[in-house]
């Protein structure tokens, strides 16, 4: 038996992935680590293989009709999808979303405050979410809190992209501006 072989024998794999001795079908369609097709052999036939050079054999698809299985380094495999989830992980853009909330009666000093937070962090790249918070009987007009955000937009157009008009989710009032690509 290799030592390969002896490494992942009994071991719990968090992955699920079925290999070796605790695979329980007979019939496998089994393929080589460099390519190689060996056809429909029972398991014992294929475990022999695996054992003689050194690898691991691993059910691949067992809900195909017969299930594929394929003689590999496990160890080496696994290190692989690692690192390929590693580099996607680095690749990958976080988008930062900031919220300037405002009032149905906010005053124009007010929104002129909050317009000038709201312009910095467009600058910086981030996505700014404008929401006006309906209180009690304002709830009964919300076009309220639409016009303190069509009075908001035009001081923000020249740097920021509308990418949702104003609309009602609940209690608010919600506008969606992102950065303009430079």
């Amino acid at each position: 038996m290799s030592k390969q072989h002896d490494r992942n024998r009994g071991r719990k794999k968090a992955d699920d992935t079925i290999m070796n001795d605790d695979i329980r079908i007979n019939e496998l369609r089994v393929l080589g680590d460099d390519g190689e097709q060996f056809g429909i052999i029972s398991k014992d036939e294929a475990m022999k293989i695996a054992e003689e050079k050194g690898l691991d054999l691993v059910l691949m698809s067992p809900d195909a009709k017969p299930p594929v299985a394929k003689i590999m380094d496990y160890g080496k495999h696994k290190y692989e999808l690692e690192k390929k989830k590693k580099e996607a992980r680095k690749n990958q853009k976080i988008i930062d979303v900031k919220e300037v909330k405002f009032s149905c009666k906010i005053a124009e000093n007010d929104i002129n405050y909050k317009v000038k937070h709201a312009r910095e962090f467009l600058e910086k790249g981030k996505h700014v979410k404008l929401r006006v918070f309906l209180r009690g009987r304002e709830m009964a007009n919300p076009e309220w809190g639409v016009d303190v955000l069509n009075r908001v937009w035009p001081m923000l157009e020249d740097i920021g992209n509308l990418e949702s008009k104003p609309s009602q989710e609940g209690r608010y009032i919600n506008m969606y501006v992102t950065p303009q690509k430079k």
